[in-house]
């Protein structure tokens, strides 16, 4: 079982990434339940008490709690609490009061968003999938099977109709609801015509836009503060609703060698964000092979792709393309985890 000590640092680690992202609430709100968080409620007695590990390379103990909390002020069924979030700005005092409350008055409904894992499906992310994807399309001149691990909601399976600023280049429709402008370093690779033949994504728990629940969870793991955020994804989640995607319940690994059959003349490109690392590492070893073995077959009438965007201890998260029949992996830059700068190293043709 965590310790009380191991929980208080999940949540004082919490705060300092809430703080390298740009979100003073959750940086108070992460410290406020550090400080202030006992047993004595369900929803306390259960974050003290939690199994295993909590941090964010875990069971991200904090944010569930944060997301849920968060939800429950979307949901409109907690007035006193809305009245501590942003764009107000409470004491400490009144805003652990009111979470307070909440614990003792919501505990069947925070407890609920407990039992699972965050999921965030950051829009902003696309800002490095759809580059490549150009750069892809130019090497291959092939429609694109679109595949995506641990996809959420599927909301990037949608990214060819984000509109997206790289420098001087635009990808995309100039009159998409979604605009993505990342903070760009580096070469572009150039927009030319983008074909997405299919779109399919999978994930333990895939969220369907439609649906009003959903698209709550959607919006309850952004971050209060973050109104542009919460815009975007509403737009994204709009767009959603026009451009279908096929979006399976199951284990990602898995699942994975059925969705690798080559079509002669299409693209498969599998990718994941910020996904991988949560994967077990036998199941990340699993996937490598699959991946290698699918590549192995692959041919220039069927090649396949892979896209990784994941952390690997440096700054921000490490963007790298495999393309085979080749095999070769290229390093294409660094991305920020949410997509708000982009630092382009790699070739732009391939």
């Amino acid at each position: 079982m965590t310790s009380f000590a191991e929980i208080r640092a999940a949540f004082a680690q919490q705060a300092q990434a809430c703080d390298a992202l740009g979100s003073p609430f959750m940086v108070r709100l992460m410290q406020v339940l550090q400080a202030r968080l006992a047993p004595g409620t369900v929803v306390a007695d259960r974050v003290l008490n939690w199994p295993g590990p909590v941090g964010p390379e875990a069971a991200s103990v904090p944010l569930r709690l944060a997301g849920a909390l968060h939800a429950l002020v979307l949901s409109g069924n907690a007035p006193d609490l809305a009245a501590q979030y942003p764009p107000n700005a409470p004491t400490d005092d009144a805003l652990w009061g009111a979470v307070q409350t909440a614990l003792e008055t919501h505990s069947a409904f925070l407890n609920r968003w407990l039992d699972t894992a965050p999921q965030t499906n950051e829009v902003r992310r696309a800002a490095a999938l759809v580059p490549v994807l150009h750069l892809l399309a130019a090497a291959t001149e092939h429609p694109i099977d679109l595949i995506e691990l641990g996809c959420s909601g599927g909301l990037n399976l949608r990214c060819d109709q984000f509109r997206v600023q790289a420098g001087q280049t635009s990808y995309g429709p100039a009159d998409s609801p979604v605009q993505l402008t990342p903070e760009w370093s580096g070469p572009c690779p150039p927009a030319v015509a983008l074909s997405i033949a299919s779109r399919t994504g999978v994930d333990l728990n895939p969220l369907d836009p439609a649906l009003p629940e959903d698209a709550l969870r959607l919006r309850a793991y952004l971050w209060p503060d973050q109104p542009d955020r919460m815009a975007r994804t509403q737009a994204a989640i709009a767009l959603a609703q026009r451009w279908p995607a096929r979006l399976k319940r199951a284990d990602a690994i898995a699942a994975l060698p059925g969705l690798l059959e080559p079509t002669p003349g299409r693209t498969r490109v599998v990718f994941h964000t910020v996904a991988w690392q949560y994967f077990p590492p036998e199941a990340q070893a699993r996937g490598a092979q699959t991946l290698a073995q699918a590549g192995a077959a692959a041919t220039s009438d069927s090649p396949l792709a892979r896209i990784s965007m994941e952390w690997d201890s440096g700054r921000g998260a490490a963007l790298v393309l495999t393309l085979w029949p080749s095999g070769k992996t290229t390093p294409l830059g660094r991305v920020d985890f949410h997509g708000q700068w982009l630092e382009w190293t790699g070739p732009t043709a391939l």
